[in-house]
C-alpha cells in the first residue's frame, strides 16, 4: 500500500505561482512513477506531468514551459512547481505513484487561480 498526501493548494491571482507537494509513505520502495494530475469542474481528469525514479520528466503538450514536475527520493516527496498562473488551471489536483502492480491517488488538493 502506499499513502500519498498532497499540500500546498490554494487560492492565487493569475499570473501567480504555487508549488505542489506530494508525501508518499508506505512501500515507497515499490514506487517508480509519480506524477500529476488535474480535473477541472466539468472536465475530465488530465495528466499534467510524470517523473521517474531516474528523474526522467514527460509532460502534457499543454503544460509545457509553465509547469515543472521534480522528485526528492530521499523524502519521497514529488512537486509541481506553477508559474505564470491562469484561470483556466483552476482545478483539483491529484498526485498518483505507479508500481508495478498498481497505482494510487492522493486525495487532491484544490488550486483555484482567481484576482
Amino acid at each position: 500500500q502506499v499513502q500519498l498526501v498532497e499540500s500546498g493548494g490554494g487560492l492565487v491571482q493569475p499570473g501567480g505561482s504555487l508549488r505542489l507537494s506530494c508525501a508518499a509513505s508506505g512501500s515507497i520502495s515499490s514506487i517508480y512513477v509519480m506524477g500529476w494530475y488535474r480535473q477541472a469542474p466539468g472536465k475530465q481528469r488530465e495528466l499534467v506531468a510524470t517523473v521517474t525514479s531516474g528523474f526522467s520528466t514527460n509532460y502534457a503538450d499543454s503544460m509545457k514551459g509553465r509547469f515543472t514536475i521534480s522528485r526528492d527520493n530521499a523524502k519521497n516527496t514529488v512537486y509541481l512547481q506553477m508559474i505564470s498562473l491562469k484561470s483556466e488551471d483552476t482545478a483539483v489536483y491529484y498526485c498518483r505513484a505507479f508500481t508495478t502492480r498498481l497505482s494510487y491517488w492522493g486525495q487532491g488538493i484544490q488550486v483555484t487561480v482567481s484576482s
